[in-house]
């Protein structure tokens, strides 16, 4: 066993140079691990060398660094408010984290005295550049030192500066937008130099009473004539700008990236005062609208009774213009019937006119004929001596006695007789008797029955 173990026993040369060759590495290792590290990305580093040299190492990848020191600084660092942080919450070179820093809500007040709690996010990005960055790192030596002396006090000042611009009613009244403007605003180029005045302005809300019977509608106006209100204004320059106070992290080149004002919470006493303010406005809204409606109703009512009047004036006027055109009408008709009854009569008289002219000429030849007639007949009666006159006069005075001859009672058996031996009432007595009364007609009618002889016969 011994003689096997001395076989195997290295020459002390052997045993020497290992060591060397081991103290070497170790020497290397020690040498690389502190002169040589790896650039992250989104990170600037800060070199210091044991020759005393500094350098700004930005690029990404592995840096050599001869027994030097570095330090790494975020390129942008992010200071936030929000719920739920520990106060002074810093970080800063850690990649986890959301935030470089991060602080609880800040307590911020008002113009108008109104303290509300605000979460807000900041956003800062740090110089490049070699002798910004060298001046910055000689400053502050550490970027917890930078958060803690210049970047968290610029949050928390800018922030509570720019409070102070408005009242919290205008920034629940629609003022949010410019609050978060004018944050950011100040945040990257300065607070505000600003001066707070007192002032006195007119009510422009004022109500008359109606309490006083005796002024009836003239009542006398009551409320506030003038109020004192408290305003912010902005220190100008001799070229009419707003003077700034300009923030001190700007000299070393870091510069704001982003500034937002996330939310923000007003005490619960100004809280019930906004619901109380709402709720009355909703109530005037309703009011107004209310009164709208009324005033709708009383419109639409005037213009459905206005409808009314106009129907019944137009149905008037029509039933107006049915009786003018009917009586228009009527008076036409008449007069037409007047124009065609004198039209008519002008037309009878005409012709009554013309029938009298005609009877007067049918009268005229009535009585010409007449005359002509009665002169025929007066010169045919001188002519016969009227003997066709006197032959009929005659002819119907034998037709007489003949026919009161034919109808005379004759008894049916006659007794007696007269000195010439016929009986009394006979034939022959009566003949007699005819005889003797147409010579006594003949006698009285005394006319010849002769012809006249003419003149120079």
């Amino acid at each position: 066993m011994s003689e096997l173990a001395n076989k195997f026993v290295f020459p002390k040369s052997i045993a020497v140079k290992a060591g060397a060759v081991i103290a070497s590495l170790i020497l290397i290792f020690a040498f690389i691990s502190n002169s040589v590290f790896y650039a992250e990305p989104g990170y600037i580093y800060h070199v210091r060398t044991v020759t005393g040299n500094e350098e700004v190492v930005t690029d990404v990848g592995y840096q050599f660094f001869p027994f030097g020191r570095y330090n790494s600084w975020k390129r942008a660092m992010t200071v936030q408010s929000v719920r739920g942080a520990d106060a002074d919450d810093i970080h800063p070179e850690k990649d986890s984290d959301n935030a470089s820093a991060t602080l609880p809500p800040m307590s911020i007040m008002f113009l108008d005295q109104v303290d509300a709690h605000a979460e807000a996010t900041v956003r800062f990005s740090m110089p490049t550049d070699q002798q910004s960055f060298l001046k910055l790192a000689h400053e502050y030596r550490s970027p917890e030192n930078l958060l803690r002396t210049a970047l968290m006090p610029a949050f928390k000042e800018t922030l509570q500066a720019n409070a102070s611009l408005m009242t919290a009613e205008e920034y629940y009244s629609g003022g949010r937008t410019q609050f978060n403007s004018e944050f950011e605003n100040q945040m990257s180029r300065g607070i505000f130099l600003v001066k707070r005045q007192e002032e006195t302005v007119s009510s422009m809300k004022r109500a008359a009473g109606s309490a006083n019977v005796a002024l009836g509608t003239q009542q006398e106006e009551y409320g506030e004539d003038s109020k004192t209100i408290f305003t912010v204004k902005k220190i100008l320059n001799a070229d009419g700008q707003p003077q700034r106070k300009e923030q001190r992290f700007q000299h070393f080149g870091i510069t704001v990236v982003s500034a937002l004002v996330t939310d923000m919470r007003p005490n619960n006493k100004f809280v019930e005062r906004m619901q109380l303010k709402q709720k009355a406005s909703a109530d005037r809204a309703i009011a107004r609208e209310q009164r709208v409606q009324e005033e709708e109703q009383r419109l639409l009512a005037i213009a459905r009774g206005e409808r009314e009047v106009a129907e019944r004036q137009a149905k008037a006027k029509v039933e107006q213009i049915e009786k003018t055109t009917d009586a228009e009408t009527d008076k036409q008709l008449a007069i037409t019937s007047a124009q065609k009854l004198r039209d008519q009569a002008a037309i009878s008289k005409e012709t009554a006119q013309i029938e009298l002219e005609k009877a007067m000429i049918e009268a005229e030849t009535v009585r010409t004929l007449a005359e002509a007639e009665a002169y025929q007949k007066k010169v045919i009666l001188q002519a016969d001596n009227a003997l066709a006159q006197k032959l009929d006069a005659e002819v119907k005075i034998q037709q007489l006695w003949a026919d009161a001859f034919a109808r005379r009672q004759v008894p049916t058996y006659v007794f007696g007789g007269g000195e010439s031996g016929a009986p009394t009432g006979s034939d022959a007595e009566a003949k007699v008797f005819m005889q003797m009364l147409t010579l006594d007609a003949a006698k009285r009618l005394s006319y010849d029955r002769e012809l006249n002889k003419k003149k120079g016969d």
